[in-house]
């Protein structure tokens, strides 16, 4: 019987460059490290990334993961994360569900960032 979701992979060219990333741009707890790659977030599910060696692991780098970040304050998150760099797919938008947006990692794999709070 299946228990729980333990976590969701994510592919990458460099596991250093991508630890940098999710660990200091993004401020994710590393809690693993090791030949596998990293694992990311304190509670079920964690984030994996891992190196892209296989051929079939190659093809999952640089896409939509499908995977969305809740980040209340967003907005000043993102103000952050320009100041780090970080690239914007789509910037901060407010929909009907909160505010939402749309960042690359290095290698391009794209993630969004949640708030259920829209600002005043």
């Amino acid at each position: 019987m299946i228990e729980s979701l333990y976590s969701i992979a994510v592919f990458v060219t460099d596991i250093d460059r991508a630890v940098a990333f999710y660990r200091d741009t993004l401020g994710l707890p590393l809690t693993k490290q090791g030949s596998f790659g990293a694992e990311f977030l304190e509670h079920e599910p964690h984030l994996g990334v891992h190196p892209a060696v296989h051929p079939e692991s190659r093809k999952l780098v640089g896409r939509h993961t499908g995977l969305t970040f809740h980040v209340p304050g967003l907005l000043h998150f993102c103000g952050q994360l320009h100041d780090r760099g970080v690239r914007f797919i789509t910037e901060p938008t407010r929909q009907g569900f909160g505010v939402m947006a749309m960042i690359a990692d290095p290698d391009g794999n794209i993630f969004a960032l949640w708030d259920d709070k829209t600002p005043e």
